[in-house]
This record gives C-alpha cells, structure tokens and sequence, in this order.
C-alpha cells in the first residue's frame, strides 16, 4: 500500500471517528445548573473541550487503521476472501 493511499484510509476513518466520540460528550448546560446566556440552546454542551475531542478521535481513528492495516496485510482485505470466491 502506498503511503498517500494510507494517508487517505486514515483520514477517512479519522472522519468517521468523529461519529463515535461525539456523542460521549453530552454534558448539557442544564445538567450542570449553568446559568444559561441569551439566546444559548439549553441542549448545548456546558463546557466545550475541543483539544481533548480532538485527541479522543486521533486515538480511536489510530486503533482503527491500526486493525484496518492488520487486516490488510493479512489479506483479509482482499475482495475475493470476502466475497467467498477464493
């Protein structure tokens, strides 16, 4: 596998990690009994952290490519193993 064709598969599914962290942080303002600003969802998340999001997500996507490159270097990958032709 080149390494720009790794690069793209990583970023990939750095992207789709975001689906996955994300929902971890729902602290809501009201939860925490903050005093809510004009015009802020009461849903919104209290105190936003995006450094520690951030990093979440770059070890999930890392766990990931990691499997995701076992497997490929295993030929698990391979469009004829997981059809069942070969």
């Amino acid at each position: 596998m080149k390494w720009t064709s790794a690069l793209a598969i990583y970023l990939l599914i750095w992207a789709f990690s975001t689906f996955f962290v994300l929902p971890f942080h729902g602290r809501r303002a009201e939860d925490d009994a903050v005093p809510l600003i004009d015009g802020q969802e009461p849903g919104a998340p209290a105190r936003f952290h995006p450094l520690r999001i951030l990093i979440q997500i770059t070890i999930v996507a890392t766990i990931a490519f990691a499997l995701f490159y076992v497997a490929y270097i295993n030929g698990w990958t391979n469009p004829d193993v997981l059809s069942g032709r070969a």
